[in-house]
């Protein structure tokens, strides 16, 4: 059974281990190995958004839900991070730096019950290619909200600083695709 409690201590408690990514991985990927869990503990989804599960200076945990068909600009994050999937598919691009904006450097695929670490340094799109909302677990290195980060203008490659609110208008716009207006459980984005 997945209680979100004790998932938020495992993961504190990773962060003493001498490679505290690789060791949230392990965490993460047994949580998300029990989908039907975490859909029982966090919820069905049933609009996209960001919920925050837990926020401090040296870790952030959230539960990404992704809109059906949603794609979400380049960005970095700058802290590693850990995404792991329990419901539904995400597409990522990566890209690196260069002289004249962001060169593509690939993609990568997860499905259900998989999971990815990315580091410090990643750059990357998403995008729900599904007609269901796709739900992950993201655990960050430290404080998601805090940290100043880069987006990307998805046709120009212009770097430009990511923006919280242009971040909430693609999420809006994803749930009123899905034609819901109760957006009040996902306020904390």
């Amino acid at each position: 059974m997945f209680e979100l409690e004790a998932f938020i201590e495992m993961c504190r408690g990773a962060l003493r281990e001498k490679n505290p990514h690789a060791a949230v991985r392990e965490i993460v990927a047994q949580a998300v190995s029990q989908p039907q869990e975490l859909l029982r503990s966090l919820g069905e989804p049933k609009l996209s958004g960001i919920q925050s599960l837990y926020c401090a200076e040296t870790l952030t945990i959230l539960n990404v839900l992704w809109g059906p068909g949603m794609s979400l600009y380049p960005h970095d994050h700058r802290m590693w991070a850990v995404i792991g999937i329990y419901s539904g598919r995400e597409d990522n691009a990566f890209y690196r730096r260069g002289e004249s904006g962001l060169i593509v450097q690939g993609g990568k695929t997860l499905g259900l019950k998989e999971t990815i670490p990315l580091g410090e340094a990643v750059i990357h799109s998403v995008t729900n290619p599904l007609d269901q909302i796709t739900a992950a677990i993201h655990v960050y290195g430290g404080d998601f909200f805090a940290v100043p980060r880069s987006e990307w203008d998805p046709l120009t490659f212009e770097e430009r600083p990511y923006d919280i609110e242009h971040a909430r208008e693609i999420f809006k716009r994803a749930n009123k695709r899905i034609a819901s207006t109760d957006l009040s459980s996902f306020e904390d984005l």
